[in-house]
């Protein structure tokens, strides 16, 4: 097989395996939350907060998987992932009391910590090093549908069958489907190199910034992931709300919701063709401030102006996720890049547990006047990225095609 075939393979496989450990995960409380609460006699906020520490447990586990992915390569790491989201859900699915629930999430965070975006961005940089920015984006443009497939599957599951069947479902997915998949991914050679563990100085490749410059830009990269991730994951759990706030109908507020997807994958596939060809640093810096223009837009215009923000949101939001893979390798290089992706995305992780509280609070006490929240939040992000520096030498293989 060509090595063109053999990466758009790799691509297929990592895209499709990544879109099943969302849709197991991350996307799996929407669905299930209430039909979990009533079954166990808790509250629906309860299954929420087991979720949250799974993402708690994710960020712990992140480095650590990165490190592992740098010295052996990402196809291990994934398949042993794979066996355990299968136990995590099995666990879920045969739940009884709140400590096994928190217990089966926990376990679902030590997969999920190991096993999302990040492994797999890690896995493509283990493989083609600095020419990976295309293999990322085709990896984001397969999981990019995951919510699409996974709502709509366990809702299925669940009406049928029941939420503990669905929960088997995923399970048996995990093993007949991603694991064989993920064995497809090429074997990457042993590095010998020892592993940076922390972002800094030393761990740089010799296109990466001067150390001061690169410190620095280490922690505003951390800062920028950080806060879209919350406005993510804020926007994901409260958008419609947001947008009836505003004065939008039901209906509009649905529909306008439904468009951030579609969005999401407009601006990766803009990213695979224009944007391709310009620094991912500029990319991300009109992605950053997509969502503050968008939010001004639903301040002035209000429920007419429901679905440019949904658009605008989308879009930024689906490339800040190719950034979040691109841009550490664009400033760093690919020595350490899983160990290194681990940390910087750690606090993002954190944001991302306490967003649905945070602006779910915010939206109760003020209203549609909650937007500005994320709209100052986002426009901080854009901030930081202007101030990072771009390295003294381009990486000039990120724009190489697959």
């Amino acid at each position: 097989m060509s090595l063109r075939g053999s990466r758009t393979r790799t691509v297929i496989a990592v895209g499709t395996g990544q879109t099943l450990a969302w849709g197991s995960s991350y996307y799996l409380p929407a669905m299930l939350a209430t039909p979990i609460a009533r079954d166990l006699h808790v509250s629906t906020p309860t299954v929420f907060g087991a979720f949250s520490t799974a993402l708690v447990i994710s960020a712990l586990v992140g480095p650590a998987s990165g490190r592992a992915i740098d010295l052996r390569g990402g196809r291990t790491v994934l398949m042993v992932t794979n066996g355990v989201f299968a136990l995590g859900l099995v666990g879920l699915g045969l739940t009884d009391s709140l400590w096994q629930l928190f217990a089966a999430w926990a376990l679902i965070g030590v997969a999920m910590g190991s096993g999302l975006y990040e492994a797999a961005f890690a896995s493509l940089v283990r493989l083609y090093r600095e020419d990976s920015r295309n293999s990322i984006t085709g990896v984001t443009l397969i999981a990019g549908f995951a919510s699409t497939i996974a709502w709509p599957l366990t809702t299925l599951l669940d009406t049928h069958f029941g939420w503990r069947q669905a929960c088997f479902v995923w399970a048996a997915l995990h093993m007949t489907v991603a694991l064989p998949l993920n064995a497809l991914i090429p074997r990457a050679e042993v590095e010998q190199a020892v592993i940076p563990k922390t972002p800094t100085a030393s761990s740089m490749s010799s296109s990466a910034p001067a150390p001061s410059s690169g410190r620095l830009a280490a922690v505003l990269l951390a800062y920028v992931f950080a806060v879209t991730w919350f406005i993510s994951t804020a926007m994901a759990s409260h958008l419609p709300r947001l947008l009836e706030a505003t004065g939008a109908t039901l209906a509009v507020a649905v529909g306008a919701g439904a468009l951030v997807g579609p969005a999401q994958v407009g601006g990766r596939l803009l990213e695979f063709g224009f944007l391709r060809h310009v620094s991912p640093l500029l990319s991300a810096r009109c992605a950053a401030f997509a969502h503050p223009v968008g939010a001004v837009l639903l301040v002035m215009l209000g429920a007419p102006g429901a679905a440019a923000f949904a658009i605008l949101h989308g879009a930024g939001n689906g490339i800040l996720t190719i950034a979040k893979g691109t841009l550490p390798l664009l400033m760093f290089g690919p020595e350490g890049y899983g160990a290194r992706q681990g940390w910087l995305i750690m606090p993002a992780r954190v944001t991302q547990a306490l967003a649905p509280f945070v602006f779910g609070f915010a939206l109760d006490r003020f209203g549609a006047s909650a937007i500005w929240l994320t709209a100052f939040l986002g426009f901080t992000a854009f901030a930081a990225l202007l101030g990072i520096a771009p390295p003294s030498r381009y990486l000039g293989p990120l724009t190489k095609q697959p």
